[in-house]
């Protein structure tokens, strides 16, 4: 139990630290934007067929083609992702 205290104790204050702006050894994920009808075009479906297939509304979808919105945290790594491997990430979800 004292290792687990002792690591979340850690990561605590290095987050305390990154909010008051000092890096430390706090370790920040951040991934690119995405072109979203570009990585819906690459794979060759429709709205409604992409939407359905990872899980996204098609209204959410529609505002990120159309920039109204950006996607952002996990659907943004999940876009990422896809635009990487789309085989992968299809055949994991199926």
């Amino acid at each position: 139990m004292s290792n687990a205290f002792d690591s979340i104790k850690q990561g605590l204050e290095e987050a305390l630290e990154f909010s008051k702006g000092k890096k430390g050894k706090a370790v920040v994920h951040e991934f690119s934007s995405v072109d979203v009808k570009n990585i819906r075009a690459n794979i060759g479906m429709s709205q409604n067929e992409f939407a359905s297939a990872f899980g996204i509304s098609v209204s959410t979808l529609r505002h990120w083609e159309r920039g109204d919105r950006k996607p952002q945290g996990p659907a943004l790594v999940l876009l990422n992702v896809v635009a990487k491997e789309p085989k992968a990430v299809l055949k994991a979800l199926s």
